[in-house]
């Protein structure tokens, strides 16, 4: 098999140079090299740059009308195809073919969102605040924003930014993972059919040196970031030194607080679902179940029931669960089970040795289940990003809280209670951007902002909602006064948007 080449999108055009280094895209499912990615130097970050400036200065020009247009087009062309975007995330991401669906489909509820920008970005007026004078506020777009995009999710976290950006009159410049690239590519050639000018969307693919450019270049006005704490942080901290506004979700250890009064078999499902969807390579996955006890036995029997059902295989089969994104990353998470195993947790369910429907050499590891986890533990304290589900036992509500609100990331949470009262209270009381009650991935839609607290999130604003829409504008206020009428002339037409 021949690997394809993925290169650059610039200026409304593939790049037609030729990259001093490149890197392997694998089928997950078979180990197979499938594509090679040409990554991006400086110069080529550079060109992009310079094409995003220029396009940038008349995107902003744009009636509001025109730039809604696109959005429109784009997602109906994006939704017309969105299985071949989602057999495209299959195939280098390793996802079974649904969840990329349900993937795309969420994106694509940001576009949505973005649909209505002629309305997101009004500003407010003031009449006759002083005599003869007025004030209003209005938000104008940044110019070049980058998005600097993960790999677990490779359709739809770009689609949580772009949207807003390009509804703001901005361009855009995504440099998605290097593991899972090509459909990104595939958006830009949606968002070129739908009239979006050249220049206004670019996607430069690379590594480090990529990143380090974008965070350092002048013309870049923002960057949006999602993906690991350690590179959070990192993006944060040197994006912010040069002068960029800057919002980087980071990491995370979601925690699942399952009362005695819940249902366990709800609750069963949904640890279930939230702990080995996607191979739990969400950043929203639960990890950590939380056991008042005396629940815990009777929670971890039905789990384990449910676990003996997970069919593992390649995710263009039907299977439950497919393999991990590499092979080095595959072999991280089997070696924290064995810390696990080491360190004294129960091992409940093993998944280093999965029987697969697939390839032999794809990246397999199966659903894995620990039991009487502490908090010192790695399998605990660390973000595994695997399907490793570890099951903490607590004597009461107060301690399951504490637990969750001394953990050093905030992102997402969930209790399961038929308790209306418990469930306000740990809603009020626990440290956590986001929270579900009875829902285990508690995601929120497109026109609430997704975001988590502590090192979870560095920066302050949250992606897509109204926090996304703000982060792509900058405000001004103006204050004027006329003296004088002006007449535009007679027109009897019918007036219209252009």
């Amino acid at each position: 098999m021949t690997a394809k080449r993925i290169t650059h999108f610039i200026n409304g055009e593939s790049w037609n140079g030729n990259a001093s280094r490149t890197g392997d895209v694998y089928n997950p499912a078979t180990g197979e090299v499938t594509g090679k990615v040409d990554f991006a130097d400086n110069a080529v970050v550079d060109q992009a740059v310079t094409a995003a400036s220029a396009a940038a200065k008349e995107w902003r020009k744009a009636s509001l009308a025109k730039r809604a247009q696109v959005l429109f087009a784009f997602r109906e062309i994006a939704n017309a195809r969105k299985e071949e975007l989602a057999r495209a995330i299959t195939a280098e991401h390793g996802k079974v073919f649904s969840d990329a669906l349900g993937e795309v489909t969420r994106g694509l509820e940001v576009v949505e969102f973005a649909c209505g920008i002629p309305h997101l970005l009004k500003g407010s007026y003031s009449e006759n605040v002083s005599t003869s004078i007025d004030v209003y506020s209005i938000r104008q777009p940044l110019g070049v924003c980058a998005i600097i995009s993960p790999f677990n999710f490779p359709a739809m976290v770009p689609m949580w930014f772009f949207p807003i950006a390009i509804g703001a009159g901005n361009a855009v410049i995504v440099k998605p993972s290097e593991k899972d690239p090509t459909s990104s590519i595939l958006t830009a050639q949606y968002l070129k059919e739908a009239g979006l000018p050249d220049g206004v969307f670019n996607v430069v693919h690379g590594d480090k040196v990529a990143v380090d450019r974008i965070l350092e270049h002048p013309e870049i006005a923002s960057v949006s970031f999602v993906g690991s704490t350690p590179i959070a942080k990192y993006i944060y901290e040197n994006g912010t030194k040069a002068g960029k506004r800057v919002q980087a979700l980071g990491g995370a250890k979601n925690h699942m607080l399952v009362l005695p009064d819940a249902d366990l078999d709800l609750a069963a499902d949904a640890a279930v679902n939230a702990g080995f969807g996607s191979a739990g390579e969400r950043c929203m996955a639960i990890s950590a179940l939380v056991a008042v006890e005396p629940v815990a036995d009777e929670l971890i029997k039905k789990i384990t029931e449910r676990m003996a059902k997970l069919k593992t295989g390649d995710g263009t089969k039907g299977s439950d669960m497919g393999p991990l994104v590499t092979a080095v990353h595959r072999d991280k998470v089997a070696s924290y089970i064995d810390a696990g195993v080491k360190e004294g947790a129960r091992l409940v369910v093993d998944g280093r040795n999965p029987q697969v429907d697939g390839a032999p050499n794809g990246f397999w590891l199966g659903p894995t289940l620990f039991d009487q986890v502490t908090p010192k533990m790695s399998i605990y304290v660390d973000e595994i990003f695997g399907p490793v589900l570890s099951v903490v036992r607590v004597k009461s509500y107060e301690e399951g809280l504490e637990l969750i609100n001394s953990h050093r990331y905030g992102n997402g949470t969930a209790i399961f209670t038929n308790d209306g009262g418990a469930a306000r209270r740990f809603q009020n009381e626990v440290n956590v951007g986001m929270i579900g009650i009875n829902v285990p991935i508690p995601v929120p839609t497109a026109y609430y902002s997704f975001g988590g607290w502590k090192s979870s999130l560095f920066g302050d604003t949250h992606a897509h909602g109204t926090e996304g829409v703000h982060f792509f504008t900058r405000g001004k206020v103006v204050t004027s006064r006329w003296l004088d009428p002006s007449h535009g002339g007679i027109n009897l037409g019918f007036p219209q948007n252009r």
